[in-house]
């Protein structure tokens, strides 16, 4: 794509890298075919090439955002589904969020609009106002009939039915290894899933543990800031990113780390973004370190699974004298066949490139693995998006609870917790984290959400 940036424009980095990723596109429209919003729409500025022209025109010629262009890119998932798709290799992802990120410096919304976003910035990154949200979610809920906007149903649809307790597992800490240490790791325990699920990091410790790792909490890591990146608004993320970096730079600067490792995957996706985040800030070394040892929790199980022997039929045997590595832990006979329909999420498999290893660790365990139909499309969720899109969100989830649903499945597993609440209130199926599977299938209790149903 042709493009008409000034030198003083190139001279801005966001500019800059925009302009690259401009050139890259060659308007084939493939990205259109795995889009999930021009599947719903079929408007083609609802795609990823016409949100490119939409920005493009607006960077160029450096104009205020107008209502239609801030309503096509608003209506974008970020998904990521086209940056699979692109044979050119456009970066779409920078180039959506540094359009973000310009209109919220530059268009002013309608008030309710800007009284939602400020209020999503104030309390999902923060799990005790979230718990405190949840509450009054769950107690408004009778009321829903007579809330007028659909967004505010959508913030009470979110609630889930029992708020978990406290666990004191995501204070700053460290756990030791339960078999010879293999590894020192740092888990990000994230913001939204210690208010909505606190058995996922419960899970996550327990299985990294039995397989030798060390886990540290460490003191000041929280929200990675997505959901404050993805509405535009800098300042926030990245300092809630900073504080990130700081917390992992202490711990490895001390005792190491071998890897950060984390098990919400929209969370990933930004954290190994960190680097080219502070690209230009006094940060960027360190932004660069952290990008470089952050490991969705699959591929560090599938690294530690595969490296370690599998146990003795018969205990008194020494197979594995001499190795300093753990024992694979013994699969439980009760998981053997249960049918699991997998649900990739767009985070890790359009984001991190991330595909085969989920299913794999599944299979291994001993797991029957389905996939739906058009794994590719989204289901809805995408961080806020459920809430500042219900309507569009809605459609999505329907389409995936049905394909999911169709594979007539006993539990439903991805590795994202946005993802799970999402399938999760549109289905009776229970839905799980990968993790909560793989720890009951090594040894660990079984997952509530399988004990409920």
């Amino acid at each position: 794509m042709q493009t008409n940036f000034t030198d003083d424009q190139l001279k801005d980095p966001g500019i800059a890298r925009s302009n690259e990723i401009l050139r890259a596109c060659v308007h084939c429209g493939f990205c259109t075919a795995t889009c999930p919003t021009y599947q719903v729409l079929g408007d083609e500025l609802d795609s990823p090439r016409g949100r490119i022209y939409l920005i493009k025109d607006m960077l160029e010629n450096e104009r205020d955002p107008d209502e239609k262009t801030v309503k096509h890119i608003d209506r974008c998932l970020s998904c990521l589904a086209c940056m699979t798709t692109c044979p050119s290799g456009v970066h779409y992802m920078h180039l959506v969020d540094h359009a973000r990120s310009y209109i919220e410096a530059r268009y002013r919304r309608p008030w309710k609009d800007r009284a939602l976003r400020w209020v999503l910035a104030r309390i999902l990154p923060h799990p005790g106002r979230f718990r405190l949200a949840l509450l009054g979610a769950k107690i408004g809920r009778p009321l829903r009939g007579l809330m007028p906007d659909p967004r505010l149903k959508a913030m009470l649809d979110m609630a889930p039915k029992t708020i978990p307790p406290v666990s004191r597992n995501d204070d700053p800490q460290s756990f030791a290894a339960q078999a010879p240490r293999r590894k020192r790791v740092a888990l990000m325990t994230g913001c939204a899933q210690k208010a909505l699920n606190t058995d996922i990091n419960d899970a996550t410790i327990r299985l990294l543990r039995r397989l030798g790792c060390e886990v540290v909490v460490a003191k000041g890591a929280g929200c990675c800031g997505a959901l404050t990146h993805h509405m535009g608004k800098d300042d926030e993320s990245h300092a809630s990113a900073a504080r990130n970096i700081r917390a992992w730079r202490s711990e490895m600067q001390g005792e190491g780390l071998d890897a950060i490792v984390i098990n919400t995957s929209g969370c990933g996706t930004t954290v190994k973004d960190y680097g080219h985040m502070f690209r230009n800030d006094a940060l960027a070394e360190d932004a660069a370190k952290v990008s470089e040892i952050a490991v969705d929790v699959s591929e560090l199980l599938s690294e530690l699974m595969a490296e370690a022997p599998a146990a003795p039929a018969d205990p008194a045997r020494e197979d594995v004298a001499g190795t300093d590595a753990p024992e694979r832990p013994a699969l439980r006979e009760d998981c053997a066949g249960m049918r699991v329909a997998y649900h990739a999420a767009c985070s890790l498999q359009h984001g991190q490139k991330i595909k085969t290893h989920p299913k794999a660790l599944l299979k291994g365990a001993g797991f029957e693995v389905v996939e739906p139909a058009d794994t590719h499309l989204c289901c809805g969720s995408a961080g806020t998006y459920n809430l500042m899109q219900p309507e569009i969100s809605g459609q999505l989830k329907d389409r995936k609870v049905r394909t999911l649903e169709a594979k007539k499945p006993q539990v439903i597993a991805a590795g994202n917790i946005g993802c799970m609440m999402q399938i999760g209130s549109g289905t009776g199926v229970p839905v799980v984290h990968t993790v909560e599977l793989l720890d009951w299938a090594t040894g660990g209790p079984k997952p509530p959400a399988l004990r409920e149903a």
